[in-house]
């Protein structure tokens, strides 16, 4: 039985590791052995992708080996994407009814929930590979509980649930991390 590939996951979120194994599935975890590293990356500024592609850069070079790290992005339509990239600084001190709040003076509520997986083989010839996912919704008065960053107030497009009133499973199938993940298994189905 050949070894399984080990990729060191960089995020000091616990429930985000478990949702990322999750969604991976067994098909992926009979492969690859993916296990938390919780190390302190830049905080860099710019778009998602540049975001993602430095952030993996720098695990890379402090882990050696496959990384593989994630950035969300929350992206309301009124506000020209913003707060995007800065969502963690902006949840921090707001919480879900402080994001709600913030579009209280606009009539468009629409937003992107964004997730960008970035991966290095470790191997010093590869490229950085992006893997995306975008689910569309909108921003409404926070519901179900607030275990989860956001959750409480983000509801997707044709869904009637925020993402925190769904369960795991529910959320799994559409999420914009789902469909990131997705890309990156069927990456990871060619290549391991």
């Amino acid at each position: 039985m050949a070894a399984k590939k080990q990729i060191s996951f960089v995020t000091g979120n616990v429930n985000k590791l478990k949702e990322v194994v999750n969604i991976l599935g067994s098909e992926f975890t009979e492969k690859v052995e993916i296990k938390n590293v919780d190390i302190d990356l830049p905080e860099y500024q710019g778009d998602a992708d540049d975001v993602s592609r430095l952030k993996c850069e720098e695990a890379m070079k402090s882990l050696g080996g496959a990384v593989l790290v994630e950035d969300t992005c929350l992206c309301f339509n009124a506000l020209g994407g913003m707060p995007g990239p800065y969502i963690k600084w902006f949840l921090k001190p707001l919480g879900p009814k402080g994001l709600h709040q913030m579009l209280a003076g606009f009539d468009d509520k629409t937003a992107e929930a964004v997730c960008t997986f970035a991966y290095h083989s470790g191997q010093p010839c590869d490229k950085v590979m992006l893997f995306k996912g975008v689910t569309k919704g909108r921003i409404v008065a926070p519901r179900g509980p607030a275990s989860f960053g956001w959750d409480p107030c983000f509801e997707p497009e044709k869904h009637e649930k925020t993402y925190a009133e769904m369960t795991k499973e529910e959320k799994n199938k559409i999420s914009h991390r789902f469909k990131a993940l997705d890309s990156f298994r069927e990456y990871l189905r060619n290549h391991v």
